[in-house]
């Protein structure tokens, strides 16, 4: 039997004479990817007076400075084995600078699902991701621009199971915390997961009337608690940054939050390896006011503006008050003395008289870490009559977040500078000094201190004398001017128990040779500070 004849072999495949197919598939990818959620779901998030992540990031970093990492990340679509569109990951993070200065920087997209968080082979960002390991390997400030709901019931059906809490977790987000500085501005809703990064921060901000925070939203508290609430009145910034000082800062629009970004971001260092950068201002070392002289006024239960205090002894234009809507009996701001950068720490005679409150408490806490953790100087300015009293002060602990604020003074490593203007009693006077430093304490002439004011220990200690008197009320003014007499500063300085009285007009060039001389000594402590890392 005669071999049947091969069918001739089918020719192989032509290959293709250059690599324009997949650099138009590249092409696509990238313009799916510019897309984000479609024109539709971009024009609806503009209508509600909000830009795109990819528009944020560009208002916010230096022009052309934004490297993108992940731009091809998403869900892919195909028809017979080839590609016909791309969902992006509903988050966008790179590499940018600000200032000049690199920066690592990320945040969801809510016209992509909502901002609800993806995870493929790497996580982009979110708790853990990239962005955070960029920022933690290069040692550079992390920037989280937040808009997401975070985690949903959803991911069960697509995975077919409940996954564990912290499987993604926040290790890589508070080891950040106490090596380079980190920042979070809540853009629009965050819950969730997105609502805890932006607690882990050193700093954060919120846009007013578009921005809230909160651990769940309205339908989880509506279910749990059959609290009918809207997003608003949950978390808007008069609750989240005004009453519960969750969020440090509000701005009036997305323009001007990043405004404060950047204006932040210039008084810090790169890392704790570093110290925070120097700018000349131009303003003169011997500027002495003329307006100090005279600000403190001689009846001693009158308020003064203690804000001004703080500007004339800065560097001019100089000064960025942190949380000033919360905790409000103390003013806690950075600026600059001849172009170093201090943490100043003020009283608020026009609140409260400058008695240290639970709120005002737990602001200063955080600030001094804050200074402590990136090698600021502190500058209190003290007018404090103790902590605040009475049976609403006890019952919200106020002793024992006055006595946190004191502990953490006296664990901080930098120099601190303390400047009595007025009142300066009890434990709440002892947390302004610098105990394990050089303890350097200035007075003006106005300057009183003490274990407790004049007038309530009068009535403690002599309060038998008192209601023996023919006159009581007589005695008690009698035993008072007697005792005030002594309390003097000037025989606390004849005993050298104040280093040194000051004209407050010589205030800011005192402080500025002492800061000044201070930076050999801050040069050897740079570096991380195990005790640091979350702020409380």
């Amino acid at each position: 039997m005669s071999a049947k004849p091969e069918s001739p072999a089918a020719p192989p495949p032509t290959e293709p004479a250059d690599w324009s197919a997949e650099l138009d598939e590249l092409r696509l990818r990238r313009e799916q990817s510019l897309a984000l959620g479609g024109t539709e779901a971009v024009q609806r998030h503009h209508d509600q007076g909000r830009l795109t992540i990819r528009e944020r990031i560009g208002s916010l970093v230096d022009a052309n400075s934004f490297q993108e990492v992940g731009r091809l990340t998403g869900s892919g679509r195909y028809e017979n084995g080839r590609l016909a569109g791309v969902t992006p990951a509903p988050y966008v993070m790179g590499l940018a600078s600000i200032g000049g200065r690199p920066v690592a920087i990320g945040g969801e997209d809510f016209t992509i699902r909502g901002g609800t968080s993806w995870s493929g082979d790497r996580k982009k960002g979110g708790q853990g991701g990239f962005v955070e390991d960029l920022a933690h390997e290069y040692r550079i400030p992390l920037v989280n621009l937040i808009d997401g709901a975070g985690g949903s019931v959803t991911s069960i059906q697509r995975r077919g199971h409940a996954v564990f809490p912290g499987v993604h977790g926040f290790e890589q987000s508070v080891r950040l915390m106490g090596e380079v500085p980190v920042v979070c501005a809540v853009m629009g809703t965050a819950a969730g997961g997105p609502a805890g990064r932006a607690i882990l921060a050193h700093w954060s901000v919120m846009v007013k009337g578009t921005s809230q925070v909160f651990a769940a939203g309205p339908p989880v508290v509506e279910r749990s608690l059959g609290q009918k609430i809207d997003k608003e009145a949950l978390g808007g910034a008069a609750l989240a940054a005004d009453l519960a000082g969750t969020i440090d800062q509000v701005a009036a629009s997305e323009a001007e939050c990043f405004d404060m970004i950047r204006r932040y971001l210039s008084y810090m260092p790169q890392n704790v390896w570093e110290l925070p950068p120097v700018v000349k201002t131009g303003d003169p070392v011997d500027r002495c006011e003329d307006g100090l002289k005279d600000i403190v006024p001689r009846n001693r239960r009158r308020p003064y503006d203690m804000r001004k205090i703080v500007r004339w002894i800065a560097d001019r234009d100089s000064v960025f008050e942190l949380q000033p809507s919360f905790g409000k009996a103390v003013i806690t701001s950075l600026a600059r003395m001849n172009g170093r950068v201090v943490g100043i720490i003020a009283n608020n005679p026009m609140v409260y008289g400058g008695a240290i409150d639970v709120k005002a408490a737990r602001k200063q806490t955080h600030f001094v870490e804050l200074c402590d953790c990136f090698h600021i100087p502190i500058v209190f300015l003290v007018d404090v009559p103790g902590f605040m009293v009475g049976r609403d002060a006890e019952a919200a602990a106020t002793l024992r977040e006055g006595m946190r604020s004191v502990y953490v003074s006296l664990q901080a490593t930098v120099p601190m500078y303390t400047v009595v203007i007025r009142k300066c009693y009890g434990m709440a006077g002892m947390g302004a000094t610098d105990k394990n430093g050089l303890d350097l304490k200035i007075a003006w002439p106005s300057a009183e201190w003490g274990s407790l004011p004049i007038e309530g220990g009068v009535a403690a200690a002599f309060r038998k004398e008192i209601a023996a008197a023919p006159d009581p009320k007589a005695r008690e003014a009698e035993i008072e001017a007697s005792l005030r007499a002594d309390a003097s500063p000037f025989r606390t300085a004849e005993a050298f128990g104040v280093e040194e009285i000051v004209d407050p007009r010589e205030t800011r060039p005192y402080l500025c040779r002492f800061i000044d001389a201070a930076q050999a000594r801050l040069a050897t402590h740079v570096g991380p500070k195990p005790k640091y890392g979350v702020r409380p």
